[in-house]
């Protein structure tokens, strides 16, 4: 059974521990809600550290909507059962207090890679983002930290500040893993009824038949403007953006350089993301 850690001060007793034994540790950082992406994650963290402890906390700081945070689904006792089979060694869910005790002054902002897309959609979201990161990190003092491409520009923020501030972890990115239908996973997919959740297959295919098409040589704007089109014909909207980028700047994509064509759009009160690789001709 995964032993559920609440104090920090019971989590550095075991990391201690673990140090003194010359033990490499893996943090998986999540939300809760887990699903086949969060235990792919765990999966690459117990094939590269001898330790691992996926992390269990609902950031606040990360929320621009009080509802959505509201709405996150929180399944602590479930996620613990699911990870026990993969021999992880803690659970840590820290109590807010122990986050952000009531004098915490300090936020992490990082620049460039967070202004465009989701940084112009959801103000102030990877400040929170950053700021627990570099918590977490400290918290574990981990060697390795595992993140999923699925959150393509949240990745490139956490290269961003780990480089920025020297801090010792190496950050290890995952591929993104999808349904059956394409769909990427997602804690928020819970959220969507049998109807729309049928329908949320249009995203993926969407997105990758336009890679496809920006592949062949065809215009990036006219191909965009025809799937943003398409999927708001079919229900999925609004399109907040569909957009094609640097792959590592998140800046204006150039050719020779690896780029990425990243979505966001709602569907029936959830909102979801998601992104391809672009290999620009």
């Amino acid at each position: 059974m995964t032993a559920i850690v609440r104090p920090l001060a019971d989590l550095r007793g075991r990391i201690r521990a673990w140090k003194a034994a010359g033990e490499s540790i893996g943090i998986v950082p999540t939300m809760g809600a887990l699903h086949d992406g969060h235990l792919s994650l765990v999966r690459a963290a117990k094939a590269g550290c001898d330790r691992v402890i996926v992390t269990l906390f609902v950031n606040p700081r990360q929320f621009n909507n009080a509802e959505d945070f509201a709405k996150y689904p929180r399944t602590e006792h479930a996620d613990a059962a699911l990870l026990a089979p993969l021999g992880v060694d803690a659970l840590f869910v820290p109590e807010g207090a122990e986050v952000y005790p009531p004098d915490h002054a300090t936020v992490i902002s990082v620049s460039g890679v967070t202004a465009p897309l989701e940084g112009t959609h959801r103000p102030g979201h990877f400040d929170g983002v950053a700021t627990v990161v570099a918590i977490l990190l400290n918290m574990t003092q981990a060697d390795r930290a595992y993140f999923g491409e699925k959150d393509w520009q949240q990745l490139q923020l956490v290269r961003r500040l780990v480089a920025d501030l020297k801090l010792p972890a190496e950050i290890v990115p995952c591929p993104c893993v999808r349904a059956e239908d394409g769909l990427a996973l997602s804690s928020r997919n819970q959220r969507l009824a049998p109807d729309a959740r049928a329908r949320a297959a249009a995203l993926p295919q969407a997105l990758f038949a336009a890679a496809g098409r920006i592949e062949a040589g065809e215009t990036p704007g006219a191909v965009l403007e025809a799937a943003r089109a398409g999927l708001e014909a079919k229900g999925i909207g609004p399109v907040e953006y569909l957009e094609l980028r640097d792959g590592e700047t998140l800046g204006p994509a150039q050719r020779g350089r690896p780029a990425r064509l990243l979505v966001a759009a709602w569907l029936d009160g959830v909102r979801l993301i998601d992104n391809v690789a672009v290999a620009l001709p």
